[in-house]
């Protein structure tokens, strides 16, 4: 079993910077390949995939609406995946979930197998 945490929420204004952190509990999980990323949602929206990995391959996902603003990055030793979020917009207010799935699985965090319980990001002019 895989059990993920996530931290780093918060309130900031428009412009502004977040880090999310994902820490996940195995290490026997990360022996092995792997697919690990983030998504939203907002009240009253859908489920948005905002960035995800797949360690077999060089493949990083981004939704175009977080392109060249969000980045993802990886900390094996702390078996802990980061999303670093600048230019923060009004519209990235949300509940952000780390997820993970076992391979097949695509670098696009949609309907991964683990999740965590989400943390709150807002954003406010």
């Amino acid at each position: 079993q895989l059990q993920l945490v996530e931290s780093g929420g918060g309130s900031v204004q428009a412009g502004g910077s977040l880090r999310l952190s994902c820490a996940a509990s195995t290490d026997t999980y990360l022996n092995y390949n792997y697919c690990m990323g983030w998504f939203r949602q907002a009240p009253g929206k859908e489920r948005e995939p905002v960035a995800g990995i797949y360690t077999g391959s060089p493949s990083t996902y981004y939704a175009d609406s977080v392109k060249g603003r969000f980045t993802l990055t990886r900390d094996n030793a702390k078996n802990t995946l980061y999303l670093q979020m600048n230019s923060l917009k009004l519209e990235d207010t949300a509940m952000y979930y780390c997820a993970a799935d076992t391979p097949p699985c695509s670098a696009i965090p949609r309907r991964y197998k683990y999740r965590g319980q989400g943390t709150q990001v807002t954003v406010s002019s």
